[in-house]
Parts: structure tokens; C-alpha cells; sequence
């Protein structure tokens, strides 16, 4: 290595290389900008950047639904078909973040792909289904989640889905047909929706099974009502017969898993879920809910059932978020003075000014609701 000599002394100190020398020639042709301020405007997907995406393709499933096709920055680490990612979202101005499952197995062309649906009142979903367009950047975490299938691959499976659950097991059919040697696997898909024109990747799962690689069963609840998972005529028990001799996957709203959990347990059966929210208490207590202020002066009145993270936004307050599952910690934010209950466990958090600490006590807002009048500084 090439040294020079300090003045003075005979120590020597490294001779900068040709990379750190270009560097500080071009830190001072830019301030007072950085040279990675620079970089991210005309190469934001480098490695060693802040994890980024571009949004490439944005491809729509139903009226209510799109799939956001996504070049993710050369540090993107790659997932397993069922996981899904954190994705941050510019909407008017403001940074949020939000959770939504992977839709694909390995594609050709490095892009990762996500499919949401617009929930009425939903500001993020709403952006992603109607108003994003290729060439805007999503910022991303790296994949996460527990909902994969084992390997190797169970002799038979039940996949049971409702709604936008679809979109992890999407992912999953995908990757095992996608292969030099598609997977052997027996595969029953039970796929509940409000209606067929509501059912995301409908023709697409009908073509597997018109190929006879999965056994589609269709459930449409203007057309057969809703789907009782324990009825002895018209259960799950009569739509899969051999459901005794199945690994069961299954995600959708809480009251199906809810449903499901019940039944295989009863059944002595192994059941994986993937949830898009926390299960939470049905007895609260008796506790009400209270008067939420915050320290830009909004006051929201709280239910007690209600995480104060949707009792905000629905107030119209923006609130740092992300799974709003209690997984991420994307909605921390610190309680100032008063209550809030944890909706899964019922565990009270209390901030006391002069007696908790003075910079509040930490609490996760999408899996907690007032107890009480209580101040969160945000």
C-alpha cells in the first residue's frame, strides 16, 4: 500500500486511493449536496443505496385491483414464494408505509411483483390501484414472513383463500409450476369471494385447473352464500373429502381463520395462517375508549375497540405505519399521558408525566386502543 509521511514524524499514513480521491473531488464540485444526493437521482437502485423499486408495469386484475410490477434495487436479497414486503408509498407529500404479500415465484427479468386491492377509505391501496404509474420509486424493505411452504413439498395440500388472501398462495402456485419439473404435488384450492367479478386471478387459477394441475373450488358468496367451514353438508369436510390427508394453508379475513383454526383443531389437524390483521380480544373488558390528542393539537375520539392507529386516520390524522399486524414496528410512536390496552392481550400501557419517562413510553398504535383519554406525541 502506498504511504505518505506525516510533517514532523517518520510515521506515514495510507495515500488515498483512486476511488476516495475522485470521491472528494466530486463532494466538492457538489456541495453542498452529498455525492450520494446526487446518486439517487440518476442511479437510485445501486448497491450500497437506500433499498428502493421502480415501479415498471402496472397491470390491472379487477375494477378494485392492480399488480404492481417492481425493479428493485440491486441489494433486494429475494424471498420465498408466500412472504411478503414493506413497501413505502409518497402519497401527496407524505411517506407511508404499508405490507403486501409477493405475487410471484422467480421471474426472468430480476422485477418482483405485489397485487393489492383498493380498500374503500384505504389512502395507500387507493394510490397503488388508480394513481401510480411506471417510473415512480417505492421504497422496500427486504421480504419477511413465515407463510412458505416446507420442503419438500407435501404429497397433498388444501390451500383455503378469501378475498386478497389469494396473494400469497398466487405466489406459491407460481413458483411450483414454474419449474423444469412443475411439482407433483395434489393441490385443492377452495377460493372464496364476495363475487366473480370481485375474484382476483380468477381466469388464471381456472387455467391451472382446467390443465389439472390444482382442483379449483369456487366459492361465491352472492351465489352460495357464505361459507360455513364446520357445516356437516356444505363444510370444508364436504367440499374435501380427503381433508383428513392434507397440509392446509389458508389466508383471508379473521373470521374465516378464526373458523379454520377451530375446525382443524377440533379435527386434530395442522393448520398454517398467514393474517392481515392481529387477532384481537372479543372481550374488552368493559373498558371504553377515550379522547386521543396528539402534539400537532388533532384530537380524535377513540373507540375502545379500535386501534388508534385507524381511529386517526380515519380523523384524518397521518400516522407512521406499516404490517399493522404488531410485527414491523413501523407505527411506534411514544404515549405521553394516560392508557391503552393491547387489543391481543388486553395488557394495559400507562404513561404518567413526572413518574414514566419524559420521552413517553413507546407504543405500537395498529394493535392499541385508548383506555381512557391519552396524549401521543406525534
Amino acid at each position: 500500500m502506498s504511504t505518505d509521511t506525516l510533517p514532523g514524524t517518520s510515521r506515514s499514513r495510507p495515500r488515498p486511493t483512486l476511488r476516495e480521491s475522485l470521491r472528494r473531488v466530486a463532494s466538492a464540485a457538489v456541495t453542498p449536496l452529498e455525492v450520494d444526493d446526487v446518486l439517487d437521482v440518476f442511479h437510485p437502485l445501486r448497491s450500497g443505496a437506500a433499498l428502493r423499486g421502480r415501479i415498471v408495469d402496472v397491470q390491472p386484475e379487477t375494477d378494485e385491483s392492480a399488480t404492481i410490477v417492481i425493479k428493485p434495487g440491486r441489494d433486494w436479497a429475494g424471498h420465498v414464494p408466500g412472504q411478503y414486503v414493506r413497501i413505502g408509498v409518497d402519497v401527496d407529500g407524505t411517506r407511508l408505509w404499508r405490507t403486501y404479500s409477493l405475487t410471484h415465484g422467480p421471474r426472468a427479468d430480476g422485477c418482483i411483483s405485489l397485487t393489492v386491492k383498493a380498500i374503500p377509505g384505504g389512502v395507500v391501496s387507493q394510490h397503488l390501484v388508480h394513481r401510480t404509474r411506471p417510473g415512480q420509486m417505492l421504497q422496500l424493505e427486504q421480504a419477511e414472513g413465515a407463510f412458505v411452504l416446507p420442503q419438500p413439498v407435501p404429497d397433498k395440500l388444501l390451500l383455503v383463500t378469501a378475498g386478497s388472501g389469494i396473494t400469497p398462495v398466487i405466489g406459491m402456485l407460481r413458483n411450483l409450476f414454474s419449474r423444469a419439473t412443475p411439482a407433483a404435488t395434489d393441490i385443492v384450492l377452495v377460493h372464496v369471494n364476495a363475487s366473480e367479478a370481485a375474484a382476483i386471478f380468477r381466469d388464471e387459477l381456472r387455467a391451472l385447473g382446467a390443465d389439472g394441475r390444482i382442483t379449483l373450488i369456487e366459492r361465491y358468496d352472492d351465489q352460495h352464500g357464505l361459507l360455513d367451514v364446520a357445516h356437516p353438508e356444505s363444510g370444508l369436510a364436504a367440499l374435501v373429502p380427503d381433508l383428513d390427508q392434507r397440509l392446509t394453508y389458508a389466508c383471508g379475513p379473521a373470521g374465516l381463520l378464526d373458523a379454520l383454526e377451530q375446525h382443524h383443531a377440533e379435527r386434530g389437524l395442522q393448520l398454517t395462517t398467514e393474517r392481515f390483521r392481529p387477532v384481537v380480544l372479543a372481550d374488552l373488558g368493559g373498558l371504553s375508549g377515550g379522547p386521543v390528542s396528539f402534539a400537532d393539537g388533532s384530537l380524535v375520539e377513540a373507540d375502545g375497540g379500535v386501534p388508534i392507529l385507524d381511529a386517526a386516520e380515519a380523523a384524518g390524522v397521518l400516522m407512521p405505519s406499516g404490517c399493522r399486524m404488531g410485527i414491523c414496528m413501523g407505527c411506534v410512536l411514544p404515549l405521553m399521558d394516560g392508557a391503552v390496552r393491547d387489543l391481543r392481550n388486553g395488557a394495559l400501557t400507562v404513561a404518567v408525566p413526572g413518574e414514566t419517562d419524559p420521552a413517553g413510553v413507546p407504543i405500537q398504535t395498529c394493535i392499541s386502543a385508548a383506555a381512557g383519554a391519552c396524549s401521543i406525541n406525534h
